[in-house]
């Protein structure tokens, strides 16, 4: 039976109440380490941090609203092989979501973690959180989670949540072992761990946590989210499909790009050891520039730019979870994000599969199905 239980929040102090729930989850005898977002002591910046001792543990802000990588790719460096020890790791929605399809794509495990997703209010691009903390980082996090609890995402200067996370309507960390909920909750007196699996209930339980009962007042507010995301989400959707329609429109989308491979490196299910952007494949001779240009009288510099992305998509939109990792990489603003999860929402669709949705269902074209586009192959005709 799946366990909830209650946190007290002393002084309204949201953050020192989440900092020593770590603390106490890092204390227990079988957990090795905790990877959970921390404040940087040396910069106004929140990182993942792997940490082992409690005395550690300063600075702990999972309510930040700054994404600056996805830790998908963090957790599958830390699971892929055996490490002798528990890691307890704080994730967002969307990370949790990747890191299942890395899970599916052999590129990690889940035997050895404990994973605690916390509901997501959203992050700003990562050049918009440094404007909005400034100089000072301390009381940021409190700041943009109270406004954004009561509908305001700003922060002020022109500053907004990423388009991301506007478009995102996972809020809730399907996935996790426990849910540290947000959502329709008085997080003023008290925080919720809600459990979802046997991992949940048995860390619950050794934390020793007062029981507790859900709030009705939760799926009122998690609806309310998820339909205001969704009214963006779709009007992205159209905006972006029509933006890309033809070859011609596609490449205009695109010209700025500089190849710099950036959404590459960021994407969290971009898994490949090497890549063949970065092989000698399109390491073209010199000769072969100016016999282009001569046949076209011009051609765009850097090449290869349009075909890049048209193959990342035909690789990994089966697998896109929607994190806007490569807009926040790309240093010319192009909006990646919106094109992939655009083309990535259409090739699920056609395959009735959602990535990141259940660690037991099979990716598209790993599994034979007699009945999968039947009016396509003409089996049954």
């Amino acid at each position: 039976m799946a366990m909830t239980a209650k946190i007290d929040v002393k002084g309204e102090d949201l953050l020192t109440s989440l900092e020593e729930l770590v603390q106490a989850v890092l204390q227990l005898e079988d957990i090795s380490a905790v990877l959970v977002p921390q404040q940087l002591p040396m910069k106004n910046m929140v990182m993942p941090m792997l940490v082992s001792d409690p005395a550690q543990l300063n600075g702990v802000d999972p309510l930040a609203p700054v994404f600056p990588m996805n830790g998908a790719k963090l957790v599958s460096r830390l699971s892929r092989k055996t490490i002798g020890g528990k890691i307890a790791v704080f994730m967002r929605p969307c990370e949790i979501r990747a890191f299942i399809e890395l899970v599916k794509l052999k590129q990690g495990r889940t035997e050895e973690l404990i994973i605690l997703g916390l509901d997501c209010l959203g992050a700003y691009r990562n050049t918009d959180f440094m404007r909005f903390v400034g100089e000072d980082i301390s009381r940021s996090s409190l700041e943009f989670y109270q406004n954004a609890i009561a509908g305001n995402t700003s922060g002020g200067k022109d500053i907004d949540l990423a388009p991301a996370c506007k478009a995102c309507e996972y809020p809730v960390p399907a996935g996790a072992d426990i849910t540290i909920a947000l959502l329709g909750v008085n997080t003023e007196d008290h925080l919720l761990l809600l459990s979802a699996s046997e991992k949940g209930d048995e860390l619950i339980s050794r934390l020793d946590l007062p029981p507790a009962q859900p709030e009705k007042a939760r799926q009122e507010a998690i609806e309310a989210l998820v339909s205001q995301r969704k009214v963006y989400r779709d009007n992205m959707f159209e905006e972006t499909g029509a933006a890309v329609d033809s070859l011609e429109k596609l490449t205009s989308y695109l010209a700025a790009c500089v190849n710099c491979y950036n959404c590459r490196v960021a994407c969290p299910v971009c898994y490949c050891k090497e890549c063949v952007f970065v092989t000698d494949v399109f390491n073209h001779e010199p000769i072969q520039y100016l016999q282009w240009a001569q046949r076209k009288g011009a051609i765009k510099m850097p090449t290869d730019t349009v075909f890049y992305h048209i193959t990342r998509l035909a690789h990994m939109s089966t697998a896109c979870v929607g994190c806007g990792q490569c807009s926040n990489a790309c240093p010319n603003d192009i909006s990646v994000m919106e094109l992939f999860r655009t083309v990535a929402r259409q090739t699920q669709q056609a395959f009735e599969y959602e990535a990141g949705r259940d660690i037991d269902e099979k990716p598209p074209l790993s599994e034979f199905r007699e009945d999968e586009f039947s009016e396509v192959v003409g089996i049954g005709a």
